[in-house]
């Protein structure tokens, strides 16, 4: 795309429902849920990313914690915009930039995403102070993160698990064969854990705790290797009102997200089954690529590959590889012109 000009700054955006990544001269300069604190007198801003996080669940009456994305798209318009000006503030600070640069921004997308939603994360980039937006849909920059030659005609297929959707396409010569997006995800992994631990043990906790006891104890399976020693979780008593703590193994957590991680399953096996032959070749030999932050569940590649029978690959920084491929897509953008909407 040409050199880096001193008045304009070139910037990849991955806008997840759990976390946003920003990305510059191809380090990644912001790296914080994409979560803000507002404070209800004034609907000024509190606090953005990771101390917002520390606000959940935490807050009094006067501040109000909003995610401003939902299942992969945005929510509440404000609150993305009010985000996005703070997190692209926090890399103008960081990098000490003098004044507001102009911006060019490329901005990835769930596949499944509608034209309204579309225009909505468009207009949130614009209102942030974007000159220039384009987007890329996130399988596809997902595939250029993990490092497989899109452009050639071989079909691989791509499962990435944000924080809102799970996205599973098949790619060829640079545009998506088959895609499939479906609302079943790490938010919803997270509900299941707090619905179990509600059932199972009578206590109730939030949502940053179910995450916690996710990437501790989490696993899509009962037999997996190097477990995990249990977790200790700290909730409230339904019955008695009382605080109190208790051990969670993986095993719980494993039968808890069976029902959600089996329409991952579903949902793969249907874009295997839709695929077009000579592509479902090249899969065979290719195996499955995973990525997003559900890729790091415990016994989740073995799983897929006992309902796949193929080959299954975790990409090697599965948190980072859609930013990765967005900026990669920005840098390259003479060789990905289409890529870019």
């Amino acid at each position: 795309m040409g050199l880096f000009s001193f008045f304009t700054k070139e910037i990849a955006v991955d806008l997840g429902t759990a976390n946003t990544l920003i990305v510059h001269n191809d380090q990644i300069v912001i790296n914080e849920p994409s979560i803000i604190a507002i404070n209800r007198k004034d609907n000024k801003l509190q606090a953005v990313g990771d101390e917002a996080l520390r606000m959940q669940g935490r807050t009094h009456e006067d501040i109000k914690v909003i995610r401003p994305l939902k299942d992969g798209v945005i929510a509440d318009f404000q609150a993305a915009e009010l985000m996005l000006v703070e997190f692209l503030r926090k890399m103008n600070n960081r990098q000490k930039s003098l004044f507001p640069p102009s911006l060019k921004v490329v901005v990835c997308i769930p596949s499944g995403i509608t034209e309204v939603e579309e225009r909505a994360v468009r207009d949130s980039a614009e209102q942030a102070g974007a000159r220039d937006v384009r987007l890329i849909y996130e399988p596809m920059a997902a595939a250029i993160g993990i490092g497989l030659d899109v452009l050639e005609p071989e079909g691989n297929i791509v499962v990435d698990i944000g924080g809102g959707t799970s996205e599973i396409a098949v790619i060829s010569l640079g545009g998506i064969v088959q895609q499939t997006s479906i609302k079943i995800a790490g938010d919803e992994f997270n509900q299941d854990i707090m619905d179990y631990i509600r059932r199972e043990h009578s206590m109730s906790i939030g949502e940053r705790t179910a995450e916690l006891v996710k990437i501790h104890v989490g696993a899509a399976m009962t037999d997996i290797e190097n477990p995990p020693e249990p977790y200790e979780v700290h909730g409230r008593d339904l019955l008695t009102g009382i605080p109190k703590a208790i051990k969670i193994t993986h095993q719980e957590i494993a039968e808890a997200l069976d029902n959600s991680i089996s329409q991952v399953e579903v949902a793969v096996m249907n874009a295997l089954e839709k695929t077009p032959s000579e592509l479902s070749a090249d899969i065979y030999t290719a195996g499955i690529y995973l990525a997003g932050g559900g890729a790091l569940l415990r016994g989740l590649d073995k799983r897929l590959h006992l309902k796949t029978k193929l080959q299954i690959h975790v990409a090697e920084e599965p948190l980072q590889a859609v930013a990765r491929g967005t900026a990669v897509a920005l840098k390259n953008f003479d060789r990905f012109p289409f890529l870019i909407k």
